[in-house]
């Protein structure tokens, strides 16, 4: 029995000494216990997102109105970034926002480059009242306190949209503390034109113009704000299209 001991080698001299293991064992868990109160403990911690972001302010102008002038023009331009997958936006009275997502493992500074070229070309196409667009990698701490999502079995995705916009974002907003509300996702009502191309270079017209005289024609032009002493509100001119 002793021979089998001595050949078991840690195992066996663990079973010989069973008080040296056990101070062993409380050593260690002491020393952990001690160490557990030094590590390092961070909510958001420092974590690299292959993502770009973009952030444009025109303050005072309609949401529509940056959504047309504003963040289509600087989507158009991003969504042929390389490496790219895909491109969200956000339109807000008086701001926008867009984000650009890469995979995982992309050199996101390389990426931010050649975003910032593009972003330099839709500049030209931007209002004159823009403010200059800040554009900047994402940050972990930047990221909103609360995200929720919303779902229905009833509502369409853009009856949805709507009801968010117009009902729980405006009461997430009032609430004490809250500096902003933001909604993404759903799906935005667009209209589809359809072109007889016969027709329309009959009369002498090409996309591109018939495209800008839809644009030109189908507008909303902020026209400053009113103050009412407990409110701010902003107005605008309506110039859009109600039937096609």
């Amino acid at each position: 029995m002793k021979k089998r001991f001595r050949s078991g080698g840690l195992a066996a001299w663990s079973i010989q000494h069973p008080v040296g293991i056990s101070m062993l064992a409380l050593t260690i868990v002491v020393i952990g216990f001690f160490s557990l109160g030094k590590l390092g403990v961070n909510l958001l911690p420092h974590i690299i997102y292959p993502e770009i972001r973009i952030t444009v302010n025109d303050p005072g102008v309609p949401s529509r109105i940056m959504e047309d002038q504003v963040t289509r023009q600087i989507e158009e331009q991003l969504a042929i970034t390389e490496g790219a997958i895909s491109v969200q936006s956000t339109s807000s009275e008086g701001s926008s926002r867009i984000a650009l997502s890469f995979p995982y493992g992309t050199d996101i500074d390389i990426a931010l480059r050649d975003a910032s070229t593009r972003l330099d070309r839709a500049k030209r196409f931007l209002p004159n009242s823009v403010e200059p667009p800040v554009i900047y990698k994402r940050d972990p701490s930047q990221i909103p306190v609360l995200e929720l999502a919303v779902s229905s079995s009833k509502l369409t995705p853009v009856k949805l949209r709507e009801w968010v916009d117009y009902n729980f974002s405006r009461w997430f907003i009032n609430l004490p503390g809250v500096a902003a509300a933001e909604v993404g996702g759903g799906n935005v009502r667009e209209i589809q034109i359809i072109i007889n191309q016969e027709r329309l270079a009959h009369v002498g017209i090409t996309l591109s113009e018939l495209k800008n005289i839809i644009r030109d024609n189908n507008v909303e032009s902020p026209s400053g704000r009113l103050n009412t002493g407990s409110q701010e509100l902003s107005t605008r001119t309506l110039s859009r299209f109600k039937t096609l």
